[in-house]
């Protein structure tokens, strides 16, 4: 009889199994967490082999992350996505809001129809039809392979519904994974949910969080408030980053657009974060400053929404901004390496305090000051601040921020980078992964 090669694979090592929406070549924030994890998984005594939905529509796609994916054990499960059919009708609106581009202050009557179906008949979101097919065939693979421990990871929040079942179904090790928060998310105000969604969200939210053996949040105010409606053990393990590769040749390239002092904001820039007060800070700063006008240029990588195109030509600002758009991963950590200054924005809300972009620590990494604009108490500001990686505001701090940029303005002069970034260290991937290690092993706290 011929031996099982996965469980050949996995004998030396404790088995677990990772069920995740987004996977490579899925871009953008949401896939790399767990794909780093998997990478450092093995040397910490731990064999993963990960679910992942076969046909996924994914609103951002980055090939360049398909190599880190090689070799690991996946198991492809079909998911039919409602966005497909949607799409054939509102093509334009389905994709601003899969990127998340709302239009908050002037929605068309279509953009207000296509968020109240999202917000009122896919509930937790528009991934729930995978939920059942996917426990059925989870439920074969870890009786097949006696896998004692599963983790779901999310968004989107339904797939912690899988983990859920196969909890209640077999004797599993459940750990829930929660890179965003639930019913506290920002977007959640914008899908005109009904009372009664509301509240089959709240319950929903509880009987996760009350059934989960281990419930791991990105941030310690996501592990506060939901220290509130459970009793189980919660563990917060941040992002995190990887040390940036030295000179790659594209560099040379990238070098040609960045030149002078260069302000650079990585990711997607939502309507919601659109901080006039520093677009009319560094409009005021070209305007008082010649050597200020002469140097300094905005860019952009990644998704803009229109309104905040919109106020920064309101500020003249148009004339120093490049938007280069979307890019692979690779390519963006060259440009974080050599931006003068880095952009950080959160929305000014309380419900955003816990929010910490992953972004933040490959920031962190590329040694360069960071300026973050947020709301007051962000764990995010704390982060920066403990780190000596840049300086924080809010958003009546205009004074404070034109004299913050001049400094860094004057340090781009002399050639200085006034940063040395202290305890960043507990913030690298294998760090991250050790912490998430003797978890699953039952010996962390």
């Amino acid at each position: 009889m011929e031996r099982d090669p996965l469980n050949q694979t996995l004998s030396t090592h404790k088995k677990v199994l990772i069920v995740t929406y987004y996977w490579p070549p899925a871009g953008g924030p949401g896939v790399q967490r767990w794909l780093k994890f998997v990478k450092y998984l093995p040397e910490f005594g731990i064999s993963p082999v990960v679910c992942i939905p076969k046909g996924a529509i994914y609103p951002m796609e980055d090939s360049s992350l398909c190599s880190e994916g090689e070799g690991v054990h996946l198991i492809n499960s079909p998911i039919s996505e409602p966005s497909r059919w949607i799409s054939w009708l509102f093509k334009k609106q389905t994709s601003q809001l899969r990127k998340g581009m709302i239009n908050e202050k002037n929605p068309s009557v279509i953009e207000k129809f296509l968020r109240a179906i999202r917000g009122n008949f896919f509930v937790p979101d528009a991934r729930i039809g995978w939920v059942k097919p996917t426990t059925a065939l989870l439920k074969e693979h870890i009786q097949a392979h006696g896998i004692e421990t599963v983790i779901t990871t999310g968004p989107p929040h339904s797939v912690h519904l899988i983990g859920m079942a196969l909890k209640k179904e077999l004797d599993i090790c459940w750990m829930a994974d929660f890179r965003d928060p639930w019913t506290s998310i920002g977007y959640h105000q914008s899908l005109f949910m009904s009372a009664f969604v509301k509240k089959k969200h709240k319950k929903l939210e509880r009987h996760v969080l009350g059934t989960a053996d281990h419930i791991i949040t990105t941030s310690h105010t996501t592990a506060k408030e939901f220290g509130l409606l459970t009793d189980q053990p919660i563990h917060v393990i941040t992002n995190g980053f990887e040390p940036l590769v030295e000179k790659p040749k594209a560099q040379l390239d990238i070098e040609q657009h960045m030149k002078g002092f260069s302000i650079l904001h990585i990711g997607s820039l939502l309507s919601k974060r659109n901080p006039e007060i520093l677009w009319k800070s560094l409009s005021e700063l070209t305007q008082e400053h010649s050597s200020f006008k002469r140097e300094f240029s905005l860019h952009f990588v990644g998704e803009v929404s229109e309104q905040v195109k919109a106020r920064l030509s309101f500020y003249g600002l148009e004339k120093f901004t490049v938007y280069h758009g979307y890019m692979g991963h690779s390519t963006v950590r060259i440009f974080q390496k050599l931006g003068r200054l880095l952009l950080l924005l959160e929305v000014n809300s309380k419900q955003h305090r816990g929010i910490i972009p992953g972004k933040l620590f490959e920031y962190l990494a590329s040694e360069n000051p960071i300026i973050a604009i947020g709301p007051q108490q962000w764990e995010a500001g704390s982060i920066i601040k403990e780190t000596q990686a840049g300086n924080v505001f809010t958003y009546e701090d205009k004074k404070a921020i034109k004299s913050y940029i001049m400094d860094k303005f004057s340090d781009y002069f002399t050639g200085e980078n006034s940063v040395k970034s202290t305890g960043i260290e507990r913030f690298h991937r294998k760090a991250l992964t050790a912490k998430l290690s003797k978890i699953i092993h039952g010996t962390g706290n």
